[in-house]
């Protein structure tokens, strides 16, 4: 990419900490305060269907239980996404990416697709998520992928090596130059 695509502040989860995180109504708050680019985390449901959810468990931002991705759509449908945060968004779905997308087309939002497998699903994610992104996202500013597992990253560029990549690092690692590369990387980000 010769000419970098996208803005410099992009809303983390959606909405920052203005509403409840990887929801459609996050990415309507974002683009409430002006944002042009959005960030979300995105994996499998145990029957396939790509939805937001940052963390494996349900517990934290909803009123399940479980591992997410060892439950099928159907049962997600009916978690609450939003009372966690406060009763303002009482009901608010786990949305699925399709929505997500037709979101960002709706919003002139651009997306960072952070692919968050479940432990144990990370090729399988990374292709699904690519695959879909690449249809999802067609006549778009294509999303950026990123992840911090290195091979939902290979297995989204063997599927969509024209999508952008991003590589995540929980800490700085000596061989980043070489990793980046051979993933195909334009960006890197380090927590530490």
């Amino acid at each position: 990419m010769s000419n970098w695509p996208y803005p410099r502040i992009v809303a983390h989860r959606g909405g920052g900490k203005l509403a409840p995180e990887n929801t459609l109504a996050a990415i309507d708050v974002g683009a409430k305060y002006g944002h042009k680019m959005i960030e979300f985390d995105a994996k499998l449901s145990k029957d396939g269907e790509i939805f937001l959810l940052h963390d494996d468990n349900l517990e934290r931002t909803s009123n399940g239980w479980g591992v997410a991705g060892e439950l099928n759509w159907q049962d997600l449908l009916r978690v609450d996404a939003g009372s966690w945060y406060s009763k303002a968004f009482k009901g608010e779905p786990l949305p699925l990416l399709s929505q997500v997308a037709e979101r960002c087309r709706e919003h002139g939002m651009m997306a960072n697709i952070e692919i968050k497998p479940t432990t144990g699903t990370g090729p399988l994610t990374g292709k699904m998520v690519a695959l879909a992104a690449r249809q999802l996202w067609a006549g778009m500013t294509p999303p950026l992928l990123s992840s911090f597992e290195i091979d939902a990253l290979e297995a989204a560029q063997l599927a969509a090596p024209e999508l952008p990549r991003g590589l995540l690092l929980d800490e700085w690692r000596d061989d980043w130059r070489e990793l980046t590369a051979r993933l195909g990387c334009v960006s890197i980000s380090s927590q530490s």
